[in-house]
């Protein structure tokens, strides 16, 4: 039809351009929707996400496209001009599509770990690239996943080709003339397309979330808007007057002594049953160490024997909730006392908000000591270990030791390492020990001479039932509580073992399917990405208690220190979870889904920060006791700490300097 209007060959190329682009952007979408559908969600209810969908790959696709036109507009530059132009245009469409591949590979991937759409926080991992891509290769088939992109960019380079050529045929000897004015109508409608509104306003990342769904507004988003847009979001935000204003709240939920004056600053002495005698501090970071997969949980698969037995020992608190996802964030929430409320940029990589006021130097009295199988480098973990005077750090490569992968040596090494310093030293000490093993690779985190470990075979259905992705990451999470059990055995066999506090905390959870250990809020709103183990365990300080109320991971060090006698300088937002006179539990939590949210015993709250949509979720049966009048009235109060609490995280990540 348009040839009877003796349209140029370049406009009538890219008008048969165009549906094959839409037809790649709208098969990955709908890809994503069979593979990342919640079960409560039907197809029929994300049409309209699919139809504004369209909106958001027609101005990706207008950018893609409307350098033909422009470039179009001087005829010899035309792609039908000469068979070089051709061959250079078709590349260039070739490249443009590896990256539109990349990206939604990118995003499959984000969705399959995180759970997430790909955003700008992917950036994080670029900045440790070398570290990122041997991970990658030692777990995935990088290559093949490579040459089968290639081999579709090739397939579509022939279309686009053909797709020429088919120009081509249709028009020859038509003998139609060169008209500028339909390359800048063209032109006009592509830049229509790339509005995507009708409005003055563009078309933004913002306007999916009228769908009130995380999972529908993110399924309207393609990966390359999700990322770009928010990449200016990766500056860090705050608003001093906001966090001013919330301070009332804050300080009426944590109990300050001074509700008037503006300052997080709290001088504690010593408590009545501190103890007098120094004892050793060793805390531990267990990576990826998912509550719901532990025996602790009551899961069947009883794969942390060990660390169960470890738990009825000592103070155990099984409703611990990590402020993020992540293991830099971890690093930095547990040091500083702070949740990484930067959504897409790890705060240990933010020159503006690395340096922090750490409790740990407080103890004055203490060597201190941290200990990584790899490379600190990674997340800039060196950036917030800097924090702490005086640290020693036992990290990289060690002569005679073998890495068993990218992140360095096994966990049982470094925790025999870490047992053989301790061993020597005279003074009380301070230890931090990260582990790593329990990551991806999972079929590489064990020393080839730990021939006393034997690996279980379980049926993937059983896995999949509860929590577990496949058999190596189920036999990894086994080997971390055998080395947990191999350290310590040999602490025991030590002095310093009878006057130690060891503390062992997950750095944050993994998303997955909890529903046949927990309630549904677990799976259905993500508390798997965030809950965690948290133990104290002193057989000879600590009577045993299994403890039932909500905690946080920044609540660490101010419990530590509570337990020694001497005072201590808190600045920021963790607490004492053995003062007596504590009187609220909760935890803030938040993630890169823009939803930021409070759990307390009794319910969580979250509320996606864009769409503003609100879910007050029960944590047990148990609250159902609660009428409708009172759960609105828990809703809005908790909507009301919540929010205090975002902009007083944000706020003090820029001003809890290190003195």
């Amino acid at each position: 039809m348009l040839r009877k209007y003796r349209i140029p060959k370049t406009i009538l190329w890219v008008v048969n351009l165009l549906p094959i682009f839409l037809l790649i952007f709208t098969l990955c979408r709908l890809v994503t929707f069979i593979a990342f559908k919640p079960k409560d969600v039907s197809f029929g209810e994300t049409i309209p996400s699919f139809l504004m969908g369209i909106r958001y790959d027609l101005r990706w696709i207008s950018f893609i496209l409307l350098p033909i036109i422009l470039v179009g507009l001087w005829p010899k530059l035309s792609p039908f001009y000469a068979s070089r132009n051709k061959k250079w245009w078709t590349w260039y469409l070739a490249i443009v599509t590896f990256v539109v591949f990349f990206f939604f590979a990118a995003g499959f991937g984000s969705f399959s770990y995180n759970k997430t759409p790909l955003d700008a926080g992917a950036v994080n991992f670029l900045e440790d690239f070398s570290i990122s891509l041997k991970m990658m290769t030692q777990t995935y088939p990088l290559f093949w996943m490579l040459l089968g992109l290639v081999a579709a960019v090739l397939f579509f380079r022939w279309m686009y080709h053909r797709s020429h050529w088919q120009v081509i045929t249709r028009t020859d000897g038509m003998g139609i003339p060169y008209r500028r004015k339909f390359f800048v109508i063209s032109a006009l409608i592509l830049l229509f397309f790339s509005w995507g509104n009708l409005s003055w306003s563009p078309l933004s990342r913002k306007d999916c979330f009228k769908f009130n769904s995380s999972f529908k507004s993110y399924l309207a988003l393609n990966p390359l808007q999700n990322f770009f847009a928010t990449l200016k979001l990766r500056k860090p935000d705050y608003n001093e007057r906001k966090a001013r204003e919330a301070f009332p709240v804050m300080a009426e939920w944590m109990q300050l002594p001074d509700k008037n004056n503006f300052s997080y600053r709290r001088e504690t002495g010593p408590r009545s049953n501190a103890f007098e005698s120094k004892p050793n501090i060793v805390l531990v970071q267990c990576e990826s160490y998912s509550m719901y997969k532990s025996s602790m949980s009551g899961n069947p698969l009883d794969a942390t024997t060990f660390f169960d037995s470890l738990c009825r020992s000592g103070i155990f608190f099984e409703r611990c909730f990590t402020p993020h996802f992540s293991t830099a964030r971890a690093l930095f929430a547990i040091l500083s006392g702070i949740p990484d409320a930067q959504l897409f940029k790890f705060s240990s990589r933010n020159p503006e908000a690395v340096q922090q006021h750490t409790i740990v130097d407080n103890l004055t009295d203490y060597e201190k000591h941290y200990f990584l199988g790899g490379d600190p480098e990674f997340g800039n973990f060196e950036g917030v270990l800097n924090n702490i005077n005086g640290l020693q750090t036992h990290i990289g490569k060690r002569p005679g030791v073998p890495e068993v992968n990218v992140w360095g040596i096994s966990d049982k090494e470094l925790f025999l390492e870490a047992n053989s310093v301790f061993r020597q030293l005279n003074r009380p000490f301070f230890a931090y020990i990260q582990t790593s093993g329990n990551h991806r690779p999972f079929d590489r985190t064990m020393a080839s001479t730990d021939t006393d470990f034997v690996k279980l075979k379980i049926e993937n259905d059983e896995l999949k039932k509860y929590g577990f992705e496949s058999i190596d990451e189920f036999n990894a999470f086994r080997y971390f509580d055998y080395c947990v059990q191999k350290f310590i055995e040999a602490a025991q066999q030590e002095k310093y073992f009878h006057n130690t506090i060891f503390v062992f905390v997950g750095d944050h959870g993994v998303a997955g399917n909890a529903d046949a250990i927990y309630p549904p809020v677990w799976s259905d709103q993500r508390l798997t990405d965030e809950h965690v183990p948290l133990l104290f365990y002193a057989p000879q300080l600590l009577s045993p208690q299994r403890r039932k109320e909500v905690v946080s991971q920044i609540d660490i060090l101010p419990t530590i220190a509570g337990m020694l006698h001497q005072s201590y300088v808190n600045t920021t937002l963790g607490r004492d979870l053995l003062d007596p006179a504590r009187k609220y539990n909760f935890a803030f939590i938040t993630n890169t889904a823009d939803v930021i949210g409070m759990v307390t015993d009794d319910f969580y709250y979250s509320k996606n920060i864009n769409s503003k949509e609100e879910q007050l979720s029960p944590m047990h049966s148990g609250a159902l006791r609660y009428t409708k009048q009172q759960q609105d009235s828990v809703k809005k109060k908790l909507a009301l700490f919540t929010e205090a609490y975002f902009e007083t995280a944000k706020y003090m990540l820029m001003h809890n300097e290190k003195e």
